[in-house]
């Protein structure tokens, strides 16, 4: 894998994906890499970054690795609008939302034939793809589609880690009200499936993986909601009769704590699952969005991201962070490395 470029999708052009990527390339940290996007588009984020940062076309993925430093190459994803670049900084635009699609559909297909060793996504806005027509929610969503064989789609699971903390989703991009419902003996079953296949591969073969209830305090035995005694508990018996170490279900407001690895606390847990989108990420991000990653589960390829939005609100400023575009890389490399 040490071998193969990573792909880098510039995300929504009106936010400031492109800002975070350029000031990537600034740095070491992105040896090896190429945007998968639009000449125009990075050209104009490297004048709002400071300049001094040349841009160069590239025809395949391979080419990125004979790139010079402080060079940004760019592999043109096919069917991005040519007035890509006149697309406005900091609003909702359909023409953003569509490139952005297009990128992420390019690169996936780059993943599956096997020519990077994965790729890391710049974030995308969920009202731009909507205003373009893209009939999913979010990019695991789109990747989840995109990585389907035979017309299969593998079964995927949202993960955001740091240096202290790893946390599964059973379930991500909906209102909570149908989130409550979709959490299920098979949807919680499958996520610590996934979780500890994905460990393995990382290196791990069999990692401490805590189950976060879904109710105050893990309902406390049926008297807060029964979820935990009628579904949670009887998915984490049948993990545990496959030999996977699950153990829970944990109070959700303390088994982050306590899964929590910093100088001096040792972490109980190796992963934690938690049910809902923002039982999982509140922790996370409450430790540092800057250091935090996105890593989609079950997929073929490695794939992370950032683990925040496009930020429309400073989108042009040059004050955008690329702690965690950074983060995601260097993620993607260890992955890529450890993946059997």
């Amino acid at each position: 894998m040490s071998a193969l470029p990573l792909a880098i999708t510039q995300g929504d052009v009106s936010g400031i994906g492109p800002e975070i990527i350029a000031k990537l390339f600034r740095g070491s940290d992105a040896a090896g890499c190429f945007v998968v996007g639009d000449v125009g588009v990075m050209r104009r984020a490297a004048a709002m970054t400071g300049g001094m940062l040349s841009v160069a076309t590239i025809e395949q993925a391979q080419d990125a690795l004979n790139t010079p430093p402080r060079c940004v190459p760019v592999l043109r994803a096919e069917g991005l609008p040519i007035d890509l670049a006149q697309a406005p900084l900091g609003h909702v635009d359909a023409r953003s939302g569509r490139a952005a699609a297009a990128c992420i559909a390019q690169a996936a297909a780059m993943a599956m034939r096997g020519e990077v060793a994965g790729i890391v996504t710049a974030p995308i806005h969920k009202e731009a793809l909507a205003a373009a027509g893209v009939a999913f929610p979010g990019h695991t969503e789109m990747l989840q589609s995109l990585a389907a064989i035979d017309g299969r789609m593998p079964p995927v699971r949202m993960m955001l880690a740091n240096d202290e903390l790893r946390t599964v989703l059973v379930t991500i991009h909906m209102s909570l009200r149908r989130a409550i419902d979709a959490v299920s003996f098979d949807a919680v079953l499958d996520t610590l499936r996934i979780a500890q296949r994905a460990a393995v591969q990382w290196g791990q073969p069999r990692p401490r993986i805590a189950v976060a209830g879904l109710n105050p305090h893990a309902g406390e035995g049926g008297l807060f909601g029964d979820e935990e005694v009628t579904i949670i508990a009887p998915a984490i018996a049948a993990a545990r009769a496959e030999g996977i170490d699950a153990r829970g279900p944990f109070a959700p407001d303390t088994v982050f704590m306590r899964a929590r690895n910093s100088a001096g606390h040792p972490g109980e847990f190796d992963i934690v699952i938690a049910m809902t989108h923002d039982h999982g990420l509140i922790p996370v991000k409450y430790l540092g969005v800057e250091q935090g990653v996105n890593v989609t589960l079950g997929l073929p390829f490695v794939r992370t991201s950032p683990d925040h939005g496009t930020a429309f609100d400073i989108a042009g400023t040059g004050r955008a962070d690329g702690s965690s575009l950074a983060a995601a890389v260097r993620m993607a490399r260890r992955l890529a490395s450890e993946r059997r």
